[in-house]
C-alpha cells in the first residue's frame, strides 16, 4: 500500500528539528517517538505556510477525529510538548497519537500504536488551521 502525502510547512519542520535535536539531549533520547517524527518529517511534503493545504493538520491544529474501531469521537489541538495539557485536550507532537497524525488531512485515516494493539484513526475535520486562519507565527 502507497503511503499518502505528509504536508508540514517550512516553519514547523523548523521548529521540529529544532524539538528532536533539544528532545536527544532529555529525557526523550532513544524514545520511539522520536524516531517516528523524525522518519514522517524525513517523508513529508514541506510547503511555505501560505501554500499548505487548508484541511491539513499542521502544528496548533485543532482536529475533530473518529476511533474507527470503538466509534468514540475525539478533539485535540496539536502542539509542542511543553504546551500539552491532555485535560485541555491538547496533545504533544511527541504523543504516539500526536507524531501519527501530524501532516494528515481531513477525511484521511491513520493508525495509531496503544498498548492493546493498533487503533484506526480517522480525521473527521479541521476545526482550525493557524495557516488558514493567517496565523503563521504559530
Amino acid at each position: 500500500m502507497q503511503e499518502k502525502n505528509l504536508y508540514v510547512t517550512e516553519n514547523d519542520v523548523k521548529r521540529l528539528q529544532t524539538l528532536l535535536e533539544v528532545a536527544k539531549q532529555s529525557q526523550y533520547y532513544g524514545s520511539d517517538e522520536l524516531q517516528k517524527l523524525g522518519a514522517e518529517l524525513n517523508r513529508a511534503l514541506v510547503v511555505a505556510s501560505k501554500d499548505v493545504p487548508r484541511d491539513v493538520i499542521t502544528m496548533n491544529s485543532k482536529v475533530r477525529l473518529l476511533d474507527l474501531e470503538t466509534k468514540e469521537e475525539m478533539t485535540y489541538t496539536l502542539v509542542f510538548p511543553d504546551e500539552a495539557d491532555f485535560a485541555e485536550g491538547k496533545i504533544s507532537v511527541l504523543a504516539p497519537i500526536g507524531t501519527a497524525m501530524l501532516g494528515y488531512r481531513a477525511g484521511d485515516t491513520f493508525s495509531w500504536q496503544v498498548p492493546a494493539g493498533i487503533r484506526r484513526i480517522k480525521i473527521l475535520s479541521i476545526l482550525y488551521q493557524p495557516e488558514a486562519s493567517g496565523d503563521y507565527h504559530l
